[in-house]
């Protein structure tokens, strides 16, 4: 092994535990998923680092995406067992979603730095402006609109979380919730749309970085393997620690602070945007 890559392990291994740390916490006290955190944070790692701003965030993306399965996994069983799970909206929704996250993931593999973090900063943005100032008394309706729109926003919420590289949570839950979906039942199910966003956007990432130059050791196309291994565990490990701790902090005071963490996030990509 190079002294160059010990020297990047010394530095990687760390902040990729911290990162898996900090998104298991923040997705049991708030209930996000591990994506809307993992991103943001492997883009401010891997720009620490110095790689290369052609890949850093298509590596971000891919890597979320890649984490998001094993958890999306025990996270559904979970919600299974409870009774949370929705089987006749998963797969109402999951043909339009998987076309969706197809579409996403290949506009994804096309763009560039800019349009991809551009992307990324503008939802961030959006959903740090609901988790700061929406009113969970909110509707849009009673219940979701027919087959006509379900589909269209299905596959809305899977090409713009492939791009992200996130679960369905962030989207589907706050969409789900606004057509009367009642808030257990909307977070269980979109534990199942993680998986279906998740598994095809990883492996597309894969593929459409198979030859991209200038990745970081490590990486299998857009997808960072020992960012996978490292952050996955410690996402798993914390995210009990952040259920209990939500029982006894103030939901809407973590809510806020969580909106700021993203807020900022979303600003320090439009000036690297502007920078580049």
């Amino acid at each position: 092994m190079n002294p160059e890559t010990i020297d990047l392990l010394l530095w990687l291994v760390p902040l990729l535990l911290l990162a898996g740390a900090f998104a298991g916490l923040l997705a049991g006290l708030l209930g996000v998923g591990g994506g809307i955190v993992v991103v943001p944070a492997l883009y401010h790692i891997f720009s620490y680092l110095g790689i290369d701003p052609e890949v850093r965030m298509h590596l971000a993306v891919g890597t979320s995406l890649a984490t998001i399965i094993p958890t999306s996994i025990r996270s559904v069983r979970a919600h299974h067992l409870r009774g949370s799970f929705d089987r006749h909206l998963f797969s109402q929704w999951t043909p339009a979603m998987i076309i969706g996250v197809l579409l996403g993931t290949w506009l994804a593999n096309l763009a560039d730095f800019t349009v991809l973090t551009a992307v990324f900063a503008t939802v961030a943005l959006l959903v740090s402006l609901y988790m700061a100032f929406g009113n969970p008394d909110w509707r849009l309706g009673e219940q979701l609109p027919g087959p006509v729109w379900n589909q269209p926003i299905a596959a809305t919420i899977g090409a713009i979380s492939a791009m992200m590289g996130i679960g369905g949570g962030t989207m589907s839950v706050p969409v789900l919730h606004l057509y009367g979906t009642p808030i257990h039942r909307a977070v269980g199910t979109a534990a199942g749309f993680g998986m279906v966003i998740a598994v095809p956007g990883a492996l597309g990432f894969i593929v459409g970085g198979w030859n991209a130059p200038a990745l970081p050791e490590f990486s299998l196309g857009y997808v960072n393997w020992l960012g996978f291994l490292l952050i996955v565990p410690a996402t798993v490990a914390l995210v009990p620690t952040g259920a209990r701790l939500a029982h006894s902090l103030s939901q809407k005071g973590l809510r806020r602070a969580f909106a700021v963490f993203l807020g900022l996030t979303a600003v320090r990509m439009f000036a690297d945007i502007i920078q580049a």
